[in-house]
């Protein structure tokens, strides 16, 4: 599976091209924005781009509309599929956000339940619809809305002719877009026998589509499987990653990824690729969140080095910040054109470094060595080892362990390491040792 092999680049498309809030129905080529910014994608070593919602929606993206339509404030369909033919000319692959818990308001099927009430054809769409009753939106009826949202109406996806009608809107995505995955939106959510014949659907659409679902807690097994999806994101790990380095304890992200990873049987998630990330467009800007800024390079480098499909989200990577109590829009900005600096560098040279190791794509995780401020960890596949080893310290350490020769590789920098009885590492460092 390609995604597997690649790094991810985020961009939640109606922040990025700065549009209005609420969907005005005035026709913009806002989304013709990204062509300008696939010499940065490239650059960084990005060869796969996730799209937060990009049809038609009644605010945020999340309240879809019409599942056939590029989103007004963004443009039209032959827009985006020039974006899309751009980005597969330069070798990066396509997913997009499905939205196919619940839908908007303004979704179409909707509307009409609202108008003809009990005589609509389209009562069934929806998980559950009480006449009786009433929601805040004062329509004279009520109806399930995804965690006491009513702005989003609940799809029920036991009906077949909603899941027709997703599936029809997905082939329509691939024929027209020729995208390459989807990323499902609060997959948690979903009905299980829908997933399964998602996964179906798509497999016999294209081959190695790519399915990947937003999970928080929980086994992520349940959803993520042969027979359902490919990926799921890793909240779990999100949290240790930038926690372990506030608290200088890497204890934390260490017992999470040998209970997700580690080498015993009884090990969660052995042979997964979960996505890994350090911020998104729904939680604070990692820069924002790390106490010492001199972590913020070395937080990228556990991303990039632990198990997972490391995913960068846009801005990020010169260290934009954003905080979630300041309310989604912070998060979600349009800067008028890409930024880059020595954090960028870095996270471009981590780009490569995964893209050119298998022992960092498929390998498994043993721990090293590992104090409250350093940790090493191996990751082997078939010959190739990689140690990943970080001080979060501003003070040196020798870590000591035996690699079983006196040089590696640094897969970050190209230099040639000495191993004497194990690793010297500086304040503030990060290596990717390859020993073959």
């Amino acid at each position: 599976m390609w995604a597997y092999e690649s790094v991810f680049y985020q961009i939640y498309p109606l922040g990025f091209c700065g549009a209005p809030f609420e969907n005005d129905g005035v026709l913009e080529h806002r989304i013709e924005k990204v062509n300008d910014w696939i010499p940065q994608i490239k650059k960084l070593g990005a060869n796969a781009i996730y799209f937060s919602p990009i049809f038609e929606s009644d605010t945020h993206g999340y309240n879809t509309r019409d599942y056939t339509k590029i989103d007004t404030r963004l443009g039209t369909n032959e827009d985006f599929a020039k974006v899309c033919e751009n980005l597969h000319k330069e070798g990066i692959k396509v997913v997009l956000d499905g939205v196919f818990n619940h839908v908007g308001r303004g979704f179409w099927a909707f509307e009409d339940v609202v108008k003809n009430r009990e005589s609509s054809p389209y009562v069934s769409w929806f998980s559950r619809i009480d006449f009786g009753g009433n929601s805040n939106y004062n329509d004279g009826l009520w109806y399930e809305g995804w965690e006491g949202n009513y702005d989003l109406v609940k799809l029920n996806l036991k009906n077949e002719d909603v899941i027709q009608h997703i599936f029809s809107a997905i082939r329509g995505w691939v024929e027209e877009f020729d995208i390459d995955g989807l990323r499902l939106d609060v997959a948690y959510c979903l009905d299980h026998d829908f997933v399964r014949r998602l996964r179906k659907f798509c497999d016999e659409l294209k081959p190695d589509f790519f399915l990947v679902g937003e999970t928080l807690h929980g086994d992520y097994n349940q959803l993520m499987n042969d027979e359902m999806l490919h990926s799921v994101t890793n909240y779990e790990c999100y949290k240790g990653l930038y926690s372990s380095f506030n608290s200088m304890n890497m204890f934390e992200i260490n017992h999470s990824l040998l209970r997700q990873f580690g080498p015993e049987n009884w090990t969660l998630y052995k042979g997964r690729h979960l996505l890994s990330f350090v911020d998104n467009h729904d939680v604070s800007r990692i820069a924002s969140i790390l106490t010492n800024k001199a972590h913020l390079p070395l937080v990228y480098a556990l991303m990039f080095g632990m198990p997972g499909i490391p995913c960068v989200y846009y801005g990020s990577e010169w260290g934009a910040e954003g905080r979630k109590e300041e309310g989604d829009p912070s998060l979600r900005l349009s800067y008028e054109e890409p930024q880059w600096n020595e954090l960028s560098d870095w996270i471009a040279k981590l780009a490569e470094a995964e893209k050119t190791s298998k022992a960092l794509q498929y390998g498994g995780f043993s721990s090293v060595v590992l104090t409250n401020g350093q940790c090493v960890f191996l990751r082997e596949y078939e010959g190739e080892k990689v140690y990943v080893a970080i001080n979060a310290s501003d003070q040196p350490y020798h870590a000591g362990f035996d690699a079983g020769c006196g040089e590696a590789v640094d897969l970050i920098t190209g230099d040639k390491i000495a191993l004497n009885g194990g690793l010297d590492l500086p304040g503030y460092s990060a290596y990717f040792l390859c020993v073959k």
